[in-house]
């Protein structure tokens, strides 16, 4: 059966369309994997650069701030470039990035490098989910773009845990090798599965930006900045809240991150499977979900038979990912590339937002448990933004109209 939608001038088959979605899925595979290790080699990174264990967090602040640059440059200067070959690009300096933090004599090098290797993050997910949709039937687009984003919730499933073990047997070094062969072998897989499209329309970069600075546009990545940002409250301080609320020892937290990455899982499908349903309103579920689940979540964390359950329902919030990755598709016009690639910027910044306000919050002396109605705040902020972006559709669509 051919898909609706193709990467090339010949139709693709249904097998040829699932193996470019697990291609693209396997550079979301070695994104995710990058993006989370430094947090479960903290301790042997700070030995290994003779530095302390919160200048490492720097390093982790360095990853997210190319991120934040990295996705809509990157998207601007590759508009014209087609979709196979930037993808290959990105996946290829993706790898590079992670093969000079593997070699970083120093501190302040390493530093360095994980801006360098976090620049490509964003614009290799917003070309990907781009890419998805253009070769699955419309209805499908959500189920797609969820396909690519699985390979990041996997990461935090077997690649994560898989590179942490290797980085401690071993020597952290290693964990960020394993990192850019799987990007290698991304592009291999690319290479092979995603045939060139000669009928591909070119992206201009001034329309991108021009239709890239319209309100729909800035309202869905505000939605993804603060009502994605309890997802990272709370799991920025999941160890020490299954330690000293829940009262289970250190080696129990494994388990915390196994059932999280699990959540993500399930999220990350269900959101794909909500927005070709709902459309946008899937946004709107997801976000009452959230602030739900967060507001229970300072209950359940007293006990481990409790706390795991709900750990796996922080980590469905993730299905906001495909929906907002997807809606954006809609509504960017001309921007499509620096619109989906900037999407993830948003999402960074609300792994940036998230830990800080809960970190106010249990600094102030409401407990660890506070990162749940902390969370739940920035659910309902979201579901206020979501508001302002409905009025705002409905606005222009009745201008249109009177037109």
């Amino acid at each position: 059966m051919a898909a609706t939608g193709t990467a090339s001038a010949s139709p693709l088959t249904r097998r040829g369309v699932q193996l470019i979605l697990f291609a693209l899925a396997m550079g979301g595979f070695a994104i995710g994997t990058s993006e989370f290790v430094v947090m479960g080699l903290m301790p042997d990174i700070a030995r290994g650069l003779a530095v302390s264990e919160p200048q490492v967090g720097h390093v982790i602040s360095a990853y997210a701030l190319g991120v934040v640059i990295g996705a809509p440059l990157l998207a601007i200067l590759g508009a014209r470039m087609r979709r196979r070959p930037l993808l290959l690009a990105l996946m290829a300096f993706y790898a590079l990035g992670n093969i000079a933090s593997a070699l970083s004599p120093n501190y302040h090098a390493m530093l360095l490098f994980r801006f360098i290797a976090g620049l490509p993050h964003g614009a290799y997910f917003g070309v990907a989910a781009l890419v998805a949709a253009s070769i699955s039937p419309p209805e499908q687009r959500g189920v797609a773009v969820s396909r690519v984003l699985l390979g990041l919730a996997i990461a935090l499933l077997i690649g994560n845990p898989l590179a942490t073990w290797l980085g401690q047997t071993f020597e952290w070094r290693y964990a960020f090798v394993l990192v850019a062969m799987i990007a290698m072998l991304t592009v291999v897989l690319v290479a092979r599965t995603l045939p060139p499209d000669p009928n591909e329309p070119r992206q201009d970069p001034i329309r991108e930006l021009r239709d890239f600075n319209r309100t729909p546009v800035w309202l869905a990545m505000g939605i993804g900045a603060i009502g994605f940002a309890g997802m990272f409250c709370v799991f920025s301080y999941l160890a020490p809240t299954m330690i000293h609320v829940t009262g289970v020892p250190e080696s129990w937290t494994p388990f915390g991150l196994v059932a999280f990455g699990v959540g993500g899982i399930i999220g990350n499908l269900a959101g794909g499977w909500l927005f070709d349903r709902f459309q946008f309103r899937a946004a709107a579920i997801v976000l009452v979900w959230s602030a739900l689940l967060l507001a229970a979540f300072p209950f359940a964390a007293h006990s481990m038979w409790t706390i795991l359950p709900a750990v796996v329902a922080v980590g469905t919030m993730g299905a906001l990912a495909p929906v907002l990755q997807a809606h954006l598709m809609d509504v960017a016009g001309g921007a499509q590339t620096l619109a989906a690639a900037s999407n993830h910027s948003a999402f960074n910044a609300a792994n940036a937002l998230g830990p800080w306000l809960g970190g106010m919050a249990i600094t102030a002396g409401y407990g660890w448990t506070s990162t749940g109605y902390v969370g739940a705040a920035t659910a309902i902020g979201g579901l206020l933004i979501y508001a302002w972006a409905v009025r705002d559709a409905r606005r222009l669509r009745i201008a249109e109209e009177a037109c």
